[in-house]
């Protein structure tokens, strides 16, 4: 497998060398050369296979020249070992829960698979590395407890002070070992953006092994294709035939730039929807043609809050900048907090299934483009556990969402993290000072 840059100035690498480097040296994203198609018979009997199974197939028609078939199965068989359940919540709309892994969010199955990928190429060497990752929520406590005590690998999480939940907080600064949590005196963005500086620094890419777990590294988006052609698996065996749409919740659009990767594989998808919070600029991409980031809003639905959303580089290159085919394949949607807070109440009432934020926000964009399109089967995205984002949530509906034990647990735990101002320099001087 060999991978370029999305700005096409730096030479292409092995599969290997992408997930620890993170990002080429001239800033872009790593994309592969090329995105293979899975078997016509496997695609089309999708509901006779397991999710391991199907996590197998998909990685195995990516990386088959990278890693050894029994390596393979062994990574995925430990990486993927909770399941992904479709659940029907209205007729034709249905729920994907992505949140039943160790931190209860969808980047679990990112975080667990590159850890063990990682490890797998650590062996063959005497080399250390230092994953460098920022959080917007979700990110920092799934790459924590994915890489917590793995041989070889120390890492350094920037989050956003006072942008993360509680539970949040605690999944990235209870841990110890070799997790060590950044508090940053900004926004996501501001984080990020230290975080892309630091691998471009010279000094720092001499004298450290940087890489990066955030939805920048290719490693990331490879296994979050896995639930998409899961959720059909299921959708199949329900034996309902009608066009599907998936729905998106969406912040630095990893997930949907996943989504994408896997329809050029052969997911037999309609169309995508991008839902979003107040931070909509691929909605406003998509309905002027430009792309304008900008300084990230803080909503309810925290761990979308992003204003430079980078996947938007990958899904530009995928679609050549043609904003017309963009078009054909996502819609997108912008939610209010206010919007938000009524679907959670709405469905909880009329359904009895209590929703994060996050997954409101996918449920009503899902909702806004089945109102004006072809009868389809709606799938939304349900990307956190609610439990995660109580502190969020009006007070009455809080006192509904049943916490897990494991949680309560980790509630209890003493937070330790650092705090550091939102400059570069201070990053710079942390990394060099502790030598990690």
């Amino acid at each position: 497998m060999q991978l370029y840059s999305t700005k096409h100035i730096s030479p292409n690498v092995t599969f290997e060398e992408a997930i620890f480097r993170g990002l080429p040296p001239d800033n872009g994203l790593y994309m592969p050369t090329a995105i293979p198609s899975l078997p016509t018979n496997f695609v089309e009997n999708l509901e006779n296979y397991t999710f391991p199974e199907i996590a197998y197939q998909v990685a195995e028609c990516l990386l088959s020249d990278e890693i050894p078939q029994e390596v393979l199965k062994e990574i995925i068989e430990d990486a993927v070992n909770f399941d992904a359940p479709l659940v029907e919540l209205e007729k034709n709309v249905f729920v994907l829960e992505l949140f039943h892994g160790p931190s209860l969010a969808f980047k679990d199955f990112g975080a667990r698979f590159m850890a063990r990928v990682m490890s797998y190429y650590l062996q063959k060497s005497t080399k250390n590395i230092n994953i460098l990752v920022a959080t917007s929520g979700d990110t920092g406590g799934a790459v924590a407890l994915g890489f917590l005590n793995t041989p070889g690998i120390n890492v350094t999480i920037l989050y956003p002070s006072g942008k993360v939940s509680e539970l949040q907080e605690k999944q990235l600064t209870t841990l110890g070992g070799n997790i060590t949590a950044l508090e940053i005196d900004g926004t996501f963005d501001d984080c990020q953006a230290m975080v892309k500086q630091a691998f471009l620094d010279q000094t720092l890419a001499q004298n450290l092994n940087l890489s990066s777990a955030n939805s920048i590294n290719i490693a990331r988006l490879i296994p979050q294709s896995f639930y998409y052609f899961h959720a059909i698996a299921q959708l199949k065996r329900k034996k309902l035939n009608l066009p599907v749409v998936f729905s998106v919740p969406s912040g630095n659009f990893g997930n949907l730039g996943a989504g994408l990767i896997a329809k050029k594989m052969g997911l037999p998808v309609n169309h995508y929807v991008a839902s979003t919070n107040a931070n909509d600029i691929i909605p406003q991409y998509l309905e002027t043609g430009i792309f304008s980031p900008r300084a990230s809003i803080k909503t309810i639905s925290n761990a979308m809050d992003v204003g430079n959303p980078s996947n938007f580089a990958r899904m530009a290159d995928l679609y050549q900048d043609d904003v017309a085919s963009i078009r054909n394949d996502i819609s997108g949607y912008k939610i209010t907090d206010e919007e938000t807070e009524d679907a959670i109440e709405k469905v909880l009432a009329q359904f009895n299934y209590m929703m994060c934020p996050h997954t409101a926000v996918a449920y009503l964009g899902l909702h806004k483009y089945l109102i004006t399109s072809p009868p389809a089967l709606g799938v939304l995205l349900a990307t956190a556990h609610p439990s995660k984002f109580v502190n969020e949530l009006k007070p009455e509906i809080a006192a509904k969402v049943t916490v897990p034990e494991n949680m309560q647990k980790l509630m209890q735990r003493e937070k330790k993290s650092i705090k550091m101002g939102n400059s570069f320099a201070e990053l710079k001087k942390y990394l060099t000072s502790n030598n990690l």
